[in-house]
């Protein structure tokens, strides 16, 4: 268990989950009249969170695989409800994720004339139901931050989406809402479960890791957590509310949804289902595995048939987010860290992609490639960033993906040879449904005249294209300061799972030196707390 009183320490976490929320009350005060205030309060306020999210870097103890620069408190002490927050390798780079790409989903809605306070009011609780979801230690607070996702996009989609918006938005909420009612059930098992163990209830993660449970239960369980988390990911086949959402989502909304949203699914399998389950979790590895690979070569084959590039990259994330549960799923030490990378990855890439599509829009009024084609002379800038982008999507040596794409087919080689064959052919169609989108979009006969007076990029999507540029090239030529602070968390994830059954069939209590986070530390120069 944690530590009674943690020792004082500046709280970062709590300040950098919930200083965008203060923004958005802030704002909602403000006149509805003044939409350039609008627009530069919530840029300041998403700039200020990323300055204050990179004093967690530098405050994290690389090397250290337990929970860091936690904050803990009690919540509601006669039910036992706590307020608990902490950070490992690997939901820090999530949190990093977020709070980078805030600022350039702020600046891909300067266009937006509609109720734009409302429009920054939700962004910024978007935000800190991102931050949450992957700070959060008490599975009652990180399901209230999970459903706090919900709302502010349901809104973003249904408010200020494309013609298809509402059935696209009530599709989201619909999907998302399903798969959180199995995982509310599968929480208050185990609050209860607790009580009868320890004596007293708990959400505590620290705690409910210690519970011993029969394999069946267990299994079952897993199922709960896993339903709600594959929903989110999305994995084939509970994922046909995503390019729906996609395509009629704004360009912010099509960003955070790609880069941040899918990831919290990703999060949540490898930070409750393998930490709470283990042995369910290698009870059912080779089926969420199965899946996995269906999603990567089904994605990658839809992708290749769709006329609408927004699609095109939506089923691109089936794809990509498929090679990270399989990374995960492998039970390695490659695999794990290859996974955890690709979603920063992904979310860089992908999100890039989805900025890109936004602009040309802006420009053409179309997302149909069958009306593009020659557009590289007239923008030339514009069509090299793009392929820059679509180069980091497939992997290529040099640039981020390559890293994240190659550690997740070690750890399948290692694990599954049939899988990581299947998955290398992902690999090729990626780059095949890519590059023939790119040439379709700026090559070719130029089919719309008025196209030739459309502009280049301009100062603002510089702004925000440059930074995510520099981004996928510094992890691909240096990952090493990613690596170094993911590897020992998923590293003990993974030795915790491969060490999970026990003799006699029953769910194993983990002990010291099993504990899958290890040591507690409340700040960087203060001691550690084993739990």
């Amino acid at each position: 268990m944690l530590a009674a009183a943690a020792p004082a320490h500046f709280p970062w976490l709590t300040v950098v989950t919930f200083a965008p929320l203060a923004g958005a009350i802030i704002l909602a005060l403000f006149p509805s009249k003044d939409v350039k205030l609008h627009r530069l309060f919530a840029l300041a306020v998403t700039v200020v969170t990323f300055a204050l999210s990179v004093g967690l870097l530098f405050s994290y103890h690389r090397g250290v695989a337990g929970f860091q620069l936690v904050d803990s408190a009690t919540w509601v002490s006669a039910l036992n409800f706590r307020y608990l927050l902490g950070v490992d390798g690997i939901s820090l780079f999530m949190v990093l994720l977020s709070t980078f790409l805030m600022p350039a989903a702020i600046l891909a809605s300067w266009k937006v004339e509609h109720q734009v306070k409302y429009y920054m009011v939700a962004l910024l609780i978007l935000e800190t139901a991102m931050i949450g979801s992957f700070v959060a230690l008490d599975l009652l607070l990180f399901f209230i931050f999970f459903e706090g996702l919900l709302f502010p996009m349901y809104l973003i989609i249904g408010g200020w989406g494309s013609e298809r918006r509402v059935y696209a938005a009530v599709k989201f909420f619909l999907y998302t809402m399903a798969g959180s009612a199995f995982l509310l059930v599968a929480i208050l098992f185990l609050y209860f479960r607790a009580g009868s163990q320890f004596g007293h209830p708990s959400f505590d993660l620290t705690v409910l890791q210690h519970l011993s449970l029969p394999n069946v239960t267990a299994r079952w369980l897993f199922l709960g957590f896993f339903i709600a988390f594959a929903v989110k990911v999305p994995l084939f086949p509970l994922h046909t509310w995503l390019p729906d959402a996609h395509t009629e989502a704004p360009t912010a909304g099509s960003l955070l949804l790609a880069a941040i949203l899918l990831k919290v699914g990703a999060y949540g399998l490898i930070r409750f289902n393998l930490s709470l389950f283990p042995e369910a979790s290698m009870y059912f590895r080779v089926f969420v595995s199965v899946l996995a690979v269906i999603g990567i070569v089904y994605g990658a084959a839809v992708a290749l048939i769709q006329t609408d590039i927004k699609r095109l990259v939506a089923y691109s994330s089936v794809s990509h987010l498929g090679f990270v549960v399989l990374g995960v799923f492998a039970f390695n030490l490659q695999g794990m860290t290859g996974g955890v990378l690709q979603m920063v990855n992904h979310g860089l890439s992908t999100g890039a992609l989805f900025l890109l599509v936004g602009m040309m829009y802006e420009r053409t009024h179309t997302r149909d490639l069958g009306r593009m084609g020659g557009l590289a002379p007239i923008v030339p800038a514009f069509a090299g960033v793009f392929l820059f982008v679509v180069l980091s999507s497939i992997g290529l040596p040099g640039l981020n993906g390559f890293v994240g794409e190659f550690l997740v087919l070690l750890g399948a080689f290692a694990t599954t040879k049939a899988f990581a064959v299947i998955a290398v052919a992902g690999v090729v169609l990626a780059a095949i449904y890519l590059l023939w989108g790119y040439q379709r979009m700026m090559y070719g006969e130029l089919k719309v005249p008025e196209f030739r007076l459309i502009p280049d990029l301009k100062a603002r999507e510089y702004a925000i294209l440059v930074p995510i540029m520099a981004a996928i090239l510094f992890i691909g030529i240096y990952p090493k300061p990613l690596l170094d602070r993911i590897e020992p968390s998923a590293g003990k994830t993974v030795a915790c799972v491969l060490g999970a059954p026990s003799r006699d069939g029953s769910f194993k209590p983990f002990g010291k030196e099993c504990a899958p986070y290890g040591p507690i530390i409340f700040s960087p120069a203060q001691r550690a707390v084993s739990p």
